[in-house]
């Protein structure tokens, strides 16, 4: 029987590789323009909407005002079919397969849409004017989390309770289901005293509120371990509940093997097998000592998880989760339920809410946040082997030994003695990090987009540069280097010295225009240095020559050229500089055989031309370009100077990675 478990968890996680990893998913549609389908869920934004139809298959679609929509609707959209985007940039986050763990392959683009049957379904109904009560109160955002799983939290309040490590009680999943079915248990052995019939009612209950949850995976997981347990209970099947967690878990990845790229799904799963294994470890008298381990426990075997979704953790959460979950089962999660049932209780909710948050944001000052750069699988299989063993064999010195090797690990870089280059791509801007031997970081442009969609105007500076230098352990930059002033280069710079570490900022020559004057304001409040107009820069044993120190008297002109030889490569930035910028490089300097070239203004035809090409001859050329951008980035003429270079751009390759190991250069993109 053992060798049978083996056998098929094996073939399982094959099953689950070759899916995912060739993209596999079999699709009904192609390039439709219209289509027809049942909407199931609607969201409206400040200027746009995302509706989820289920026609043939479920569609993601956008649009770009507010639409007023009943759920059960039947509508026909009319507009274009595209693939969601995937990540170009390293180790972040993969929208694309996000929407896959959604059954979600396609998302269309709405120009026009026509209801065309308003006869709703039952459960429709149901979950509707659950909708309209819930959005008459003025917790409305709370009360929508705790009934039926939508997260509509400000994003401030998000990444407080993210930051505290409690955003888990924030999602429906074990804690809310358990507490559900008690009391609907307790009110149902009131009425009705036959106990099978009660868990008979209690699990269509469950699977109808699978559906007003929108079968959120965390709700699967809970609803059906609650069903196929008291159904073992009921036949006397024996099987333990670890091994029904991993019959359910080997279902629902059957069914769809992308839910390994969603958090919920796997935060749930990982969690409630150690929770169910190290039961034993838990139970105890003492109701305070038993949330402590219940923390513990789910704490460290959520580590790997954190660190390779959010890249740090925060050694205080063990301590917050003792004070936050109790409140919010015991307090706040029941009260959520009787403040729907009973509106006038709405303003008690308001008062339990306000005390929430305020002590959120005052606990949100006192955190430990040790910065980890992404686990290798390999890592990750050794730590839970540890874990294992640790819990096994519960000794306070394996616990510190655990905390001794996540803090090595967390600084690993200071063990890094070898160079890499990577250019971000950040859209129609600039942003270049170089990070040298033993932990030090040159950051050159941080990029920014004028005219951005969506929420979140800071998506470059929080999502793409910070994002990225956590994940790959980076916690400074020594170094922010501002090639010149044009907000597609420096626009992210006032942000990220906000919310993350400089320790100096360098300027190019000429004068300062308003967006260097605001972020030089932003500086001598942080009392962080800056300089002007410099000729070099010592890094232990690397150099960073700026060879551009006149002033053209415009900004693009002006731009830093930043040169620097790393392990015997040579890399030439040219910032935005234009041909008479090269043409003086060109006198001033012996510059040739440049092994990676940074090409000047995005591939402009202002810039490359061919002397300065042939002079140069770089074997690889970057071009950091927004895809489809509205100044026809790169020129077709400066690719033609380029044609005996290796061309990498961001519109097409994605971020691009220069490693220079043993002196040699080891080259990847984002988009292979």
């Amino acid at each position: 029987m053992k060798k049978l478990k083996i056998i098929l968890l094996f073939s399982l996680t094959i099953y689950i590789i070759i899916i995912t990893s060739k993209e596999i998913y079999f699709t009904k549609y192609s390039n439709e323009t219209e289509i027809i389908g049942i909407v199931t869920k609607v969201n409206n934004y400040d200027n746009y909407s995302k509706i989820e139809i289920k026609g043939k298959e479920k569609i993601l679609c956008t649009y770009n005002e507010n639409i007023e929509i009943e759920l059960g609707s039947k509508i026909r959209v009319i507009g274009k079919l595209k693939e969601p985007n995937i990540n170009t940039n390293f180790n972040l986050f993969n929208y694309k397969k996000y929407l896959l763990s959604k059954k979600i392959k396609w998302i269309f683009e709405i120009d026009e849409y026509e209801i065309i049957n308003d006869r709703i379904a039952i459960k429709y109904k149901i979950k509707n004017y659950i909708v309209k009560r819930i959005n008459k109160s003025k917790n409305k955002t709370y009360l929508k989390l705790f009934i039926l799983g939508d997260n509509e939290l400000e994003d401030s309040i998000k990444i407080n309770y993210q930051l505290l490590g409690i955003s888990h009680l924030f999602a429906i999943s074990g804690m809310h289901i358990s507490l559900l079915t008690n009391i609907l248990m307790f009110i149902l052995n009131k009425i009705i005293k036959d106990k099978k019939k009660n868990i008979i009612l209690i699990s269509l209950f469950l699977l109808f509120y699978m559906f007003l949850t929108n079968y959120s995976p965390s709700i699967l997981r809970a609803g059906f371990l609650f069903i196929f347990i008291n159904i073992k209970k009921i036949f006397k099947f024996k099987i333990s509940n670890e091994e029904i967690l991993i019959v359910i878990l080997s279902i629902l990845l059957l069914y769809n093997p992308y839910y390994i790229y969603n958090l919920g799904f796997v935060f749930s799963f990982v969690i409630s097998y150690f929770l169910i294994k190290y039961n034993y470890l838990l139970n105890n008298k003492n109701y305070l000592i038993g949330i402590f381990m219940t923390s513990l426990v789910s704490y460290i075997v959520s580590i790997p998880i954190a660190i390779n979704n959010f890249n740090q953790i925060n050694i205080m959460s063990i301590i917050y989760n003792c004070i936050f979950v109790p409140y919010v089962s015991i307090i706040v999660f029941p009260l959520s339920l009787v403040s729907f049932i009973f509106p006038f209780f709405d303003n008690i909710f308001t008062l339990i809410i306000y005390l929430l948050e305020l002590v959120c944001n005052i606990c949100s000052d006192c955190n430990l946040i040790i910065i980890l750069p992404k686990m290798s699988v390999f890592l990750i299989m050794f730590y839970y082997v540890f874990i294992v063993s640790l819990l096994n064999n519960f000794k306070i010195i394996k616990l510190l030994l655990l905390i001794i090797v996540l803090i090595i690990y967390s600084n690993i870089k200071y063990f890094n003695n070898y160079p890499i280059v990577t250019m971000f791509d950040v859209g129609q801007g600039d942003s270049v990090l170089l990070e040298l031997p033993y932990n030090k970081n040159v950051l050159i442009d941080t990029g920014g987009i004028v005219n951005y969609y969506g929420e979140d105007k800071h998506n470059i500076g929080k999502n793409i540069l910070i994002s990225s230098f956590k994940s790959k352990g980076i916690k400074k930059i020594d170094y922010l280097i501002i090639t010149h002033g044009d907000y597609d280069h420096m626009g992210e710079a006032e942000y990220i010295i906000n919310n993350f570490k400089i320790k100096n900022v360098v300027f190019n020559c000429g004068k300062f225009n308003n967006l260097e004057k605001n972020l030089i304001k932003n500086l001598d409040k942080k009392k962080i240095p800056y300089y002007s107009c410099i000729k070099g820069l010592n890094i232990d044993d690397n150099k960073l020559y700026f060879f551009n120190n006149n002033d053209y008297g415009n900004e693009n002109d002006n731009s830093s050229v930043i040169y620097i030889e790393l392990n015997n490569h040579k890399f030439l930035f040219m910032g935005d500089a234009g041909v008479e910028v090269e043409e003086d490089l060109i006198e001033k300097y012996n510059l040739q055989d440049i092994d990676v070239l940074k090409v000047g203004h995005h591939g402009s035809r202002t810039s490359s031309s061919q002397n300065f090409i042939d002079k140069m001859d770089p074997k690889y050329s970057l071009i950091s370009v927004g895809e489809n951008n509205k100044f026809g980035h790169p020129n077709e003429n400066v690719l033609d100077n380029l044609e005996d270079s290796k061309i990498y751009r961001t519109d097409q390759d994605g971020s691009i990675m220069f490693k220079i190991k043993n002196n040699k250069l080891k080259i990847e993109t984002c988009n292979p």
